[in-house]
């Protein structure tokens, strides 16, 4: 007989584990061991995992715009088309020129200008000139405080008007002097509104209490009048030329 072919190892050979050749023959009187045959072991298949849901990610409300609703139609005209209309600009309304006769001009801050032009009128242009270009009176009336650093800003300004440092077409009225304080001068000032007094005309304004805490007063003083007069006074006729 021949040699029995061995089994082929086919693709079931993970299953039987691999094949041997046949036993030797065993000499006379040796009785065979029996050996344990140990399995091939068996690769264990990994479960099927169950897919992770995706989750979205929260997202934030989109917040609802009320719509703008068209205004209601006049009576006898069709209403618009559209029920949404945009925000238009608003127009601002230009200042209408007011008809000054004078401007005041203050050398300091806190001179008190800005009271006197509410209260007798006329145009408020703060630390500076005059603009001619744009209708601002070029007859101007020079404020400030009775304190020392008044009446020095005061003459400072004074002396640029005498050079001539000063845009065309202006022309000093007067110098208007408004109490710091009530009661007299020190001496001091003065001798200071003095010299002042010999370069320009100087009116003085008294001491008001409802001034400085912002109410209006009923009986005005002389002075106040007097400057007043001067205020309202047709050009060429109000004070003396400087």
């Amino acid at each position: 007989m021949g040699v029995p072919s061995a089994p082929s190892a086919g693709s079931q050979m993970w299953v039987r584990g691999p094949t041997t050749q046949p036993d030797e023959p065993l000499p006379a009187g040796h009785t065979p061991t029996p050996t344990t045959r140990t399995p091939a072991s068996v690769p264990q298949a990994s479960a099927p995992t169950a897919p992770i849901p995706q989750v979205p990610a929260p997202t934030a409300p989109i917040p609802r715009v009320p719509a703008r609703t068209a205004p209601a139609a006049s009576p006898g005209r069709s209403a618009p088309d559209t029920a949404f209309w945009p925000a238009e600009p608003a127009e601002r309304t230009p200042p209408r020129p007011q008809n000054h006769q004078v401007t005041w001009v203050s050398a300091h801050g806190g001179a008190g200008a800005s009271t006197l032009a509410r209260a007798l009128g006329g145009a408020d242009v703060g630390r500076r000139w005059p603009d001619r270009a744009e209708g601002e009176p070029g007859r101007i009336l020079l404020v400030a405080r009775t304190h020392a650093a008044g009446i020095r800003a005061a003459s400072q300004t004074l002396n640029a008007l005498r050079m001539a440092e000063h845009p065309a077409g202006v022309e000093l009225l007067a110098v208007v002097l408004v109490a710091d304080a009530p009661g007299r001068l020190p001496r001091e000032l003065g001798r200071r509104v003095r010299v002042l007094r010999s370069a320009a005309e100087v009116r003085r304004i008294p001491w008001i209490p409802a001034w400085r805490v912002g109410r209006e007063t009923e009986g005005l003083p002389r002075e106040v009048r007097a400057l007043a007069a001067l205020v309202s006074a047709p050009a060429g006729r109000a004070g003396r030329p400087r």
